[in-house]
């Protein structure tokens, strides 16, 4: 990790900056310069930061996450730090990856009980390939009732998987600039199967 990464002067962040935004402007799909982009700029999900969600237009990004977040009573600076990292790099990538959760459970419409929380581990290991998430999807459904272990195994489980490997690379997106846009929209762009009822 050391060996390949690349010290750059403050002129020389600016320019891949601002290079990575011009290419992801012409090419949304270039999740190599969005990534650049968020790691330059590294946005925080904190209030001071996103509080904007709450004053978007019902049926956007935003709005879906404010809801989400004042439903449940959450704030985004609940989260703690995180620890024990090599690099200030590998510690905001692990910040990010924490903080934008509660984007991915807006994102695929899952609640934030045991089930919805597990079947989350599961597309976050399809997606960063964490054994700690597939620990947790283990842990979890050792926790289950028989009923909610059925429920999760025949309906939970596989449309994460699905769901999982079908959406873009989901730690390279700058969510907080898409706040504005149209919930279906972007789930639509991202690859994103929200989870299906399963009553119906």
């Amino acid at each position: 990790m050391e060996g390949a990464r690349v010290p750059l002067k403050g002129w020389q962040q600016a320019a891949v900056a601002l290079g990575s935004a011009i290419g992801a402007l012409m090419d949304p799909r270039r999740a190599d310069l969005i990534a650049a982009l968020v790691l330059l700029e590294r946005p925080r999900v904190i209030t001071s930061q996103v509080s904007h969600a709450w004053d978007m237009p019902e049926n956007t990004f935003g709005s879906a996450y404010a809801k989400f977040m004042g439903s449940r009573n959450f704030s985004p600076d609940d989260r703690p730090p995180v620890r024990f990292m090599d690099t200030e790099e590998l510690a905001y990538v692990a910040t990010r990856a924490r903080e934008v959760h509660d984007f991915w459970h807006v994102l695929f419409r899952l609640p934030t009980n045991l089930i919805g929380e597990s079947a989350l581990k599961v597309i976050e290991f399809e997606q960063m390939l964490l054994p700690m998430c597939a620990m947790s999807v283990v842990g979890g459904s050792a926790r289950f009732s028989e009923k909610q272990r059925t429920l999760f195994f025949r309906h939970y489980f596989p449309w994460a998987m699905r769901a999982g490997i079908a959406s873009t690379d989901l730690m390279c997106i700058y969510y907080e600039k898409h706040f504005h846009e149209n919930l279906e929209d972007v789930r639509k762009r991202w690859g994103i199967t929200p989870c299906p009822n399963p009553e119906a």
